[in-house]
């Protein structure tokens, strides 16, 4: 009986810790994805994957994602707000309305930021569920000893961080408005069938 309690207690995953006070207004502004879990609101092939994120005059965040698959931008806009406006914790959630072409469901998730470095250039995002993860940075490259630090900052937080995907980013990152559109989704049907 003793031993089985025991077990339990090493299996079960501590509470996450997450940012407190976190300086909303040096967080805005655009983020590069270096690394994160694989996601259907993704495209699977898709590079240069950022997040611009801008502060609306209510104190919400409107939230710009933005991919290139195949040549064409695909992207998601939403909003994001602190889950309990109360509380000094850097609990998020965020609103996407889907699919992307026609936006009328909303989906709605939490964005738990879980570390950021004391410059605001470098971030873990979470959740509570640990099936989303991204490593986000101010500049589309990290050094590898920086990324390794960010990795082990998740781990802390009881992430399996072997299945992360790293983001292929260019040298020079992409204009908006220098590829179509994906006006079609097809990437978002694909991801849906896990194509």
């Amino acid at each position: 009986m003793e031993k089985k309690e025991e077990e339990k207690m090493t299996t079960q995953k501590k509470e996450m810790e997450v940012v407190k006070d976190l300086d909303l207004e040096r967080y805005m502004g655009r983020w590069y994805e270096i690394a994160s879990f694989p996601s259907i609101f993704q495209p699977k092939n898709g590079v240069d994957t950022r997040a611009t994120y801008t502060l609306n005059p209510d104190g919400t965040v409107h939230v710009l994602n933005e991919t290139w698959n195949g040549g064409k931008r695909a992207f998601i806009q939403g909003s994001a707000y602190k889950t309990d406006p109360k509380s000094d914790e850097a609990k998020f959630k965020v609103k996407f309305y889907v699919p992307p072409f026609l936006p009328i469901i909303p989906v709605t998730g939490d964005y738990w930021v879980l570390y950021i470095d004391p410059e605001y250039q470098h971030a873990v995002i979470g959740q509570p569920s640990r099936s989303y993860l991204w490593i986000l940075s101010r500049t589309a490259h990290v050094e590898e000893e920086t990324y390794k630090q960010l990795l082990q900052k998740a781990v802390e937080e009881g992430y399996d961080v072997s299945k992360l995907h790293k983001t292929p980013q260019g040298d020079t990152p992409p204009e908006s408005n220098a590829a179509p559109d994906d006006t079609k989704g097809v990437w978002w049907f694909k991801s849906m069938f896990g194509k």
